[in-house]
Parts: C-alpha cells; structure tokens; sequence
C-alpha cells in the first residue's frame, strides 16, 4: 500500500508534504495537479512533514492537492539500448519529446521496449553467480553488452537456465537463477538501480596504476590523469572548458563516452547535439555518437534536475563499468550542480556555508568523486570509470568553494587561465598552477618508465622547473626592460616560452596536431628538452629572440607533418642544422 499525502506549504520547488504513513529519506513521489503529475523527491523528514524537491515548475500548485509516495529511490533503468540517446537528468528521452521545449510533467521510455536484440549466453546451468555476473551478452552498436544478474540481488545464486541464443525484447526472461532457499528468480535484460547509491558489484578496487591517453599533450606529457581517475577542469567563461572536454572526448582511449551537460547555457549543448552526430570515432572508424550518451539539464531547465542528471550520468558509468568496460564521465559543469544544492539549501533555511553554499559541500563532491575508480570484476575482468568534470567559478576566481572542495576531491587539476585564453593559446592549461598527483604514485610512475621511457617522470619535472624560471625571467624583463636584464635572462625565458609553443599548445582544427600520440609527444619533447639543454653565444636579446621565433616556427611546423613522414625527418634535420648556427662551444 502506498503512503499519501497532502501539500501543506510552498516554498517554489521546494513543498511540504504533511504525509498519512512512513515515508523514507531520498524517496520519489508524486504531486498531483490535476492533468499532470509532477515528478519530486524527499530531502528532508520532520515528524510527518515530508520536504520534497519538485523536478518540474510548481506554477499552479495549491495546498491540499494530492501527493502519492512510490515507494523507491530515483532510479536509472538499466538495459541495452543506453548508447547513442540524449536524455534529461531524470532519463526521458529527449527525442520523443514533443515541442521545442519539454511540457511539464511528462515522461517517455528511456529505451525501447519493443526491440528484438540479438542474444548470446555467456553462463550455463549449474553455475554460482551473484550480482553483476555475465549471464550473457548482446551487441549494442560496437559494445559487447553484458546481461548481468540484477546489482540489487545480492545473495549467491545457481543459474537454473539461460535462453539459447536468439532474438529477445529486453523484458523477456533470459536466465532463472535459484537462490539457497530454491526459489527461482527470472532475470531480464533490463534492471533498476537508485541513482544516488553506488553500484558495488565488484571484489576489489585498488588504486588506479596507468595513464589514459587523451592525445592533448598538455595533459598526457605535463599531468597525466589515470585510467579510472579523476580530474576536474576550472576557469573563467570562454576560456575553452567545453573545448577542451569535447577534444577529450573526441581522443581519450575509452570505450563508453558518457557527456553530462549539467545546467549548461542551451546553446552550448545544442552545439553538442548538432556536432556529436557527424564526428567521426578514430578508436573504431563508427560515428563518435555510437558510444557516447548525453545527459542534458541546461540553465532553462527547472533546476532540481541538474543534481539529479549528474548522478544519473555516474550510475549509468557504472554499469558499464561492471561490463568490463572503460568509461569516461565528462561533467559540465560541477558549479551548477553546486548551485542547485545552495539553492535547495537556502530553502530549506540550513546553516549557510562560504557564499551560501551548504556546509557540507567538500562531503557531497568527495562522495560523487569517489564512485569514479578503477575495479577488478568477481570473474578477474578489469572496469573503470574516469570522471573529469568542470567548474565555473565566478570571474574566474579558483579560490571559490566550489573549486576550493572539488581540489580535495580530484587528483588532476587543469586551470585555464584568462590570460592563455586571450593570447590565444589553446588548450589554455596554466602550467604552473595545474598539477596531477597521479605522478606521486610510484606504480604510475613505474608505469610511465615502462610505457614511455625510463625516467619520464623527472623529465616532466624537469620541463615545469624551465617554464617556472622562464616565468620568473619574463616578469623580471617586464619590470626591469629588455635592456636592463642580462641575455641570459632573455635566453631563459624563450627556453620556456619554446616549451609552451611546441609542447602546451596544440592546433585543434589541425587534423594530425589535434590528437597527438603518446609515442610523438615523447620524441618531440625530448628534442625540446635537448635544445633547452644547451648554451647559446647571442650578442643582444634581439638576436635571441629572433633566433627563437625561427625555431619555434620550425617545431610547429613540424608538428603539423604526419608523424614519421618525410616532411617530419626533414624539419627535424633543418632544427639540428639551425640550433648547431648557435651553440656555444665548450
């Protein structure tokens, strides 16, 4: 029997519901407006006062209309078929939507009920199984979807039956698994999980122990970000975070694209939804969007939502994640979610933190951050999920909250810098302030020796000491002038600005400097280095810089060529010529 109720205050989004049985925290219900229902969860019970976030405009709401408890959290419906939609924070299909806009209080199927998909059994009767367990697998687009035992069935079960190999809809039964007191569970190939609970259906999760290529070489040489890390991207409006993600998304080596655009401006998704489509995947030659699911609340949308669509994006990562998958999670951005949680906070009249954010903020992002990782599955399989999510701090302020507690959270840090971003420099990573921990850890670091070249680590610590002194030499030139420093200065602040150049930046509409390889990326930088290296005769800063200009020009020219190409080997040879003009003998 369900609990009801009825509305007894108002307070926007936020209502009071004076409830006539339990009622559970988190919990979703129903309000009740005559020709549509609204959707709402409960965040707060005081007695029999329910307070509930109402996920949709409350315009016209009145006191005493009916409320109807469901009796279960928020969930995702789990099933093939995820891949390739658009959906809202709360899983309605955007594309069966009708109108430019979403009418208030509706609901479409988050996947197709009546599909026939190709089914394949991976486990036979007999078998011990519990939550997670392949049973079996369809094809979805290129991934190989498994057919799991439920993740809320958590006892040891024996696999009675799996369906012989065939066409299903998703709610025909495909496997009977019998439980220790024998009785029988028909499994499907859809199940439901609550979004705000993390999907435990692995046996260990160490910390993770190798690099995701990005192919953006500020990333991958200067701060690697984990395969089943996290990482988040701050900075100020038009400073290329979106950019950024899509590059990221577009290149990373990751199986499942999972894109949350939470409370974004409408026209930067729209932007996603009109480009996803026709990029093509250079992992798989398909399309880029036949990976990749989109979870969309933008800023017009009723701001409840966005929390929800966050989570929504996660629990989906993690259920790809127990196929034995790589995923990645892109956030954008983390501060609207943010706001949403001020916004229900202040309603609420809690305590207020800095800038009226809730006082358990730091909490709250942790908690998320943590569901992200890297896991061994029971039958020895490997998944990850990679969060990188972005945060928008007013004015460009990275000492904000938000920011503040997404720090504690993240291992990687990318700032972009206002600066970069108006002298044109893409991607806008600030090298000095950005950093990945991921480095400290020894089995990263043995890794990277093993990977790239042994040592790897010191050379990058070796380049953000030369882009640190160049920058010390640059603000030195600037207050005491070009001619009021020695040449030396000059010399050292052009070592560093060659770095940048060649090394920080990239050409994002360039088809082959767009998506650098891991294996050039060394080379290149290890050709930097060398020339950093060496000592040069210049007569006056004039002659340094103009010296520099060239060889900078020639290194992006040469990033420009097709790796290993001959044009490549001869711009290579012309550098070794131009440097050898200059070098000061010992």
């Amino acid at each position: 029997m369900k609990t009801t109720g009825r509305v007894s205050g108002i307070v926007s989004n936020l209502v009071v519901v004076k409830a006539d049985g339990p009622v559970s925290q988190n919990e979703i219900c129903h309000v009740d407006l005559g020709d549509v229902k609204l959707m709402a969860e409960v965040i707060k019970v005081i007695g029999d006062a329910a307070y509930v976030q109402v996920f949709d405009s409350t315009r016209g709401l009145k006191i005493g209309d009916p409320v109807e408890f469901e009796g279960h959290m928020l969930e995702a419906t789990l099933a093939p078929g995820i891949l390739s939609r658009s959906y809202d924070g709360l899983q309605n299909d955007l594309e069966k939507m009708n109108g430019l806009f979403i009418e208030r209080g509706t609901t479409t199927d988050p996947i197709d009920y009546e599909k026939l998909w190709e089914f394949k059994p991976l486990a036979s009767a007999g078998d011990e199984v519990s939550a997670g367990a392949w049973l079996g697998e369809v094809q979805e687009m290129w991934v190989a979807h498994k057919i799991m035992v439920p993740f809320t069935m958590t006892a040891k079960y024996t696999v009675k039956s799996v369906a012989e190999a065939g066409e299903y809809k998703v709610t025909d039964t495909v496997a009977v698994v019998t439980d220790a007191e024998g009785n029988d569970h028909n499994i499907t190939m859809v199940q439901k999980w609550p979004v705000k609970q993390a999907i435990k259906a692995y046996t260990s999760k160490p910390r993770p122990s190798r690099v995701m290529e990005t192919g953006v070489r500020a990333i991958d040489t200067f701060n690697p970000i984990a395969d089943g890390g996290t990482g988040f991207i701050p900075g100020p409006f038009g400073a290329g975070k979106t950019v950024l993600q899509h590059a990221i998304s577009k290149q990373a080596e990751a199986d499942v694209i999972i894109m949350v655009a939470c409370g974004e401006r409408a026209n930067e998704v729209v932007e996603i939804f009109a480009e996803f489509p026709h990029l093509d995947d250079p992992h798989t030659g398909h399309k880029l969007m036949e990976r990749t699911t989109i979870i969309c609340n933008t800023s017009n949308m009723p701001v409840a939502a966005r929390e929800a669509s966050v989570y929504t994006g996660m629990t989906i990562g993690e259920y790809y994640r127990a196929m034995g998958l790589k995923v990645l999670i892109l956030a954008d951005s983390t501060s609207r979610w943010a706001q949403a949680l001020r916004e229900m906070s202040n309603r609420l009249e809690e305590l207020p933190g800095q800038d009226a954010f809730p006082m358990d903020l730091s909490a709250i992002i942790s908690n998320f951050y943590s569901r992200a990782g890297l896991v061994y599955l029971p039958n020895g399989k490997s998944g990850s999920v990679t969060f990188l999510g972005t945060v928008s701090p007013a004015g460009g302020n990275l000492k904000e909250p938000v920011t503040e507690s997404t720090k504690k959270a993240a291992r990687c840090f990318y700032a972009l810098s206002q600066g970069r971003a108006d002298s044109k420099r893409y991607p806008a990573i600030d090298p000095i302030d950005s950093y990945s921990k991921y480095l400290e850890y020894p089995e990263v670091v043995e890794y990277l020796d093993e990977r790239v070249e042994k040592g790897w680590v010191e050379k990058v610590y070796k380049g953000k000491t030369l882009v640190q002194r160049g920058k010390e030499a640059s603000e030195q030139i600037n207050i005491l002038g070009d001619d009021g420093v020695p040449v030396e200065y000059h010399e050292r602040y052009y070592k560093s600005e060659l770095l940048d150049f060649v090394i920080l930046q990239q050409d994002a509409f360039d088809e082959i400097d767009a998506n650098c390889p891991l294996e050039r990326q060394k080379y290149v930088y290890n050709m930097v280095l060398d020339v950093c290296d060496k000592s040069f005769n210049f007569v006056d800063f004039e002659e340094c810089a103009t010296f520099f200009k060239g060889l900078i020009n020639l290194f992006r020219q040469m990033n420009y060529t097709e790796w290993q190409s001959e044009k490549f080997h001869d711009y290579e040879k012309q550098i070794h010529e131009y440097v050898a003009t200059k070098v000061k003998e010992n």
